[in-house]
């Protein structure tokens, strides 16, 4: 039986964290969630986790002393719960290098773009501002930077004439809703070996 514990740590509506309910309810994830975490007490990820019977709770960052205290309730919370693996989902915090440090290797990120183009948290606004006819999401290892850590997966969209922001991201997650939980299940199956800043596939 595979031991892999996900902490989730979101900080919106959860949309991608409901894909990976999905995936781990239908059989294609062999694994578990054992704490979804967000830092709004508002998100709609509490509510997703609570409906699929998944401990949920909220680290509010307004009520930390600062950084280091939040970091540090962050660690607290996912090693109470067993995690093994931590997934960022729209986790909206850059996190410093102690908590990477913490979960060394063992942390993913999804990202709106074709990393290493348009990092940062306005991918869309960038990609639309620079004229690219082609962008997507990526799924990547967190290193202790930002959004540089080694590639894992990515997939593509067509940037469209007359495209907005609402449009582009609505067809980028999509794609992420496909991606991620592709990337978790070749993560617990131990597909994934990395090698500096190169992730080779074994299936």
């Amino acid at each position: 039986m595979n031991k892999t514990v996900l902490g989730v740590l979101a900080s919106g509506r959860g949309s991608n964290l409901q894909s990976i309910i999905a995936a781990i309810e239908n059989g294609r994830i062999k694994a578990r969630i054992g704490v979804v975490i967000t830092d709004k007490p508002d998100a709609g990820a509490l509510v997703r986790a609570r409906e699929a019977g998944i401990p949920a709770v909220c680290i509010d960052r307004r009520q930390c002393t600062g950084r280091e205290d939040f970091e540090e309730k962050l660690v607290e919370a996912l090693k109470e719960a067993g995690v093994t693996l931590v997934v960022l989902a729209g986790f909206m915090r850059i996190l410093s290098p102690y908590f990477v440090r913490e979960f060394k290797d063992h942390i993913m990120n999804i990202h709106p773009s074709l990393l290493p183009a348009f990092s940062g948290a306005h991918a869309h606004r960038d990609v639309l501002a620079y004229g690219v006819k082609v962008s997507g999401c990526t799924i990547h290892f967190v290193d202790e930077g930002m959004d540089s850590g080694p590639i894992i997966l990515q997939d593509t969209v067509p940037v469209l004439p007359g495209d907005q922001e609402e449009t582009l991201a609505a067809r980028v997650l999509e794609k992420e809703h496909q991606l991620y939980p592709r990337a978790i299940e070749l993560y617990v199956n131990g597909c994934l070996q990395v090698d500096g800043r190169h992730v080779t596939i074994k299936e």
